[in-house]
């Protein structure tokens, strides 16, 4: 009887003495990053216009000689 006695009461120690898996305290959770988003709507027109200019250049002077 006393080893049974001594038995429980070892179980039942460990048992409330243990790491809790969850809580009723809200996890902590890390701030979420966001990025600016960065306008390049002029970086897009730059390309093609001097593209543009450049072969309006070339078709306005037809005389011009070729290198």
């Amino acid at each position: 009887m006393r080893l049974l006695f001594t038995t429980a009461a070892a179980m039942g120690l460990a048992a409330t003495t243990g790491a809790f898996a969850g809580g009723l305290a809200e996890p902590v959770m890390e701030a979420e990053v966001v990025e600016a988003a960065t306008s390049s709507a002029s970086q897009e027109f730059i390309v093609p216009l001097l593209l543009l200019l450049v072969i309006l250049a070339a078709l306005s002077s037809p005389d011009a000689p070729l290198p």
